[in-house]
């Protein structure tokens, strides 16, 4: 009789145990600014909103897709067309489009590495043919035609590119001290035409003087 209730009460535990995953199975929850994607045997059913969803058990599985901001950084090197290797950092944001959820889960499997592949396309389009000086003064331009030709693409796979900004111009590093020593003895120059300007006029301004005096 003990060994009957024994493996009763095994059997019941056993089953608690099975009940208890198919609950676990069954129920799920959405955080708020995310979505879910339900899908039946492999096969996509549904997308869910924020909030408590009932799933079939064991024939129904979810998935959640992220629906905030992200932030990528990328350095991209290339050449100018005056033959000066330079560095771009780039910084991009970008998110899922509310009613592209399918698009966005299914069609990449690595946004990100996507959109680093854009970039660098886009970037070698347009760098190599300006000059480093070209390149510093367009690099507001660079920044809009990179956000124009991400978002054309990226908007297909169903994101959304919110910035694309080109956040420095980093030439090589004999490069930018060649620079600096150009900048330095044009400020040397300057100052030099200041400082003579400035005899100049103290030398005509002390002649009146004794000519007035005169």
């Amino acid at each position: 009789m003990d060994i009957l209730n024994t493996l009763l009460l095994v059997v019941v535990i056993f089953f608690c145990i099975i009940l208890l995953v198919a609950v676990l199975k069954t129920l799920f929850t959405v955080r708020t600014y995310t979505a879910g994607i339900v899908e039946r045997f492999g096969k996509f059913n549904r997308i869910v909103r924020p909030g408590l969803h009932i799933l079939i058990p064991f024939a129904e599985r979810a998935f959640i897709v992220d629906l905030q901001v992200k932030q990528a950084q990328f350095a991209v090197e290339t050449k100018t067309r005056d033959n000066v290797f330079v560095q771009i950092p780039v910084s991009v944001q970008y998110q899922v489009l509310d009613d592209r959820i399918f698009d966005a889960f299914y069609k990449l499997s690595s946004p990100q590495k996507q959109i680093e592949s854009f970039v660098f396309n886009s970037i070698l389009g347009h760098v190599p043919k300006l000059t480093l000086d070209e390149t510093f003064e367009q690099q507001s331009g660079i920044s809009v035609a990179v956000k124009t030709e991400l978002d054309s693409i990226m908007s297909g796979f169903g994101f959304n590119i919110l910035t694309a900004l080109v956040t420095d111009i980093i030439p090589d590093v004999k490069v930018k001290s060649a620079m600096n020593d150009i900048n330095a003895a044009q400020r040397a120059q300057v100052a030099a035409q200041a400082r003579g300007e400035a005899e100049k006029t103290l030398k005509v301004k002390q002649a009146e003087a004794e000519a007035a005096s005169k």
